[in-house]
């Protein structure tokens, strides 16, 4: 029997996680797998690792200290479920509302693949109009589903499956991030070793998409409050993105950006027009 650790990291969302935990336990049913939930609870203070206690009494629950965020509260969970060795872990976020057929097309590729390849599914918007997230061109472009198991570049961390020869070669995400750019970090790892990633040729859930300019860079907030929002963990930290460009790009890109990042948070409205001029052209 093959087993699958799934992974999720929790905080004050509990209305969303409780939906996300409500479609996971509603998967087509899958013979000879036995399937287990890790948890990072970061320090929920709206009932909702009461609330999981009580509707799903299986998960297992690893209590955080609030200050982990989506890469950190990841990487604590699968610290925990590696100690089990899985066959598969598959990322999930607990904004990210699946499928029933989820499970069952990520292993199907994944077999198609000889488990050595990462399973990316896509997403959509809940009107069905937008892809949000999934796999992504080198560009950086969001691949849209076309019914085909397509290779892809690197990925977002919304539904991602990792069998266990990936683990083995890459490991965990990266602690040196804490919310952001680990799933980006983990899919460039993984094409610099030779693992090949692909996404599933249709979409396997739906989650929404931030549309508004990140607080840290929107001129209609005061300078203060984006000053503190650029240094947060799901702000943009500027060493933090200096450490992932340095890593992935080169060292002149890499400072040359630790700079703009703080110029563009200090006057944001010169990005704002520069997009402004691209758009025209």
């Amino acid at each position: 029997m093959q087993s699958i650790a799934i992974l999720l990291t929790v905080h004050n969302r509990k209305d969303k996680t409780l939906e996300c935990l409500k479609r996971l336990y509603n998967q087509d049913s899958l013979n000879n797998y036995l399937i287990e939930i890790y948890l990072t609870n970061d320090a929920c203070t709206d009932g909702t690792t009461e609330s999981i206690m009580q509707l799903y009494p299986k998960v297992h629950i690893i209590n955080g200290n609030g200050n982990l965020f989506w890469n950190r509260g990841m990487h604590t969970a699968w610290e925990e479920a590696a100690k089990n060795h899985y066959d598969f872990y598959l990322w999930l976020n607990d904004d990210t509302f699946v499928y029933s057929n989820m499970l069952t097309s990520l292993l199907q590729a994944a077999k198609e693949k000889g488990n050595e390849a990462i399973i990316v599914g896509a997403t959509q918007s809940i009107d069905h109009q937008t892809t949000t997230y999934g796999g992504r061109l080198e560009n950086g472009e969001i691949q849209k589903p076309n019914g085909e198991l397509v290779s892809i570049h690197h990925f977002n961390g919304n539904i991602v499956l990792i069998p266990h020869y990936v683990y083995d070669k890459i490991g965990n995400l990266d602690y040196h991030f804490t919310h952001s750019k680990g799933d980006f970090d983990y899919g460039l790892r993984a094409g610099k070793v030779g693992i090949k990633m692909f996404q599933v040729g249709k979409y396997l859930g739906e989650c929404e998409q931030h549309k508004e300019l990140d607080t840290w860079c929107n001129p209609k907030v005061p300078l203060k409050r984006r000053w503190e929002m650029l240094h947060r963990p799901n702000g943009m930290p500027p060493k933090e993105t200096f450490y992932f460009e340095k890593r992935h790009i080169n060292l002149w890109i890499a400072i040359i950006h630790y700079f703009t990042i703080y110029i563009r948070c200090i006057i944001p409205q010169l990005w704002i027009i520069r997009s402004g001029k691209k758009q025209k052209h």
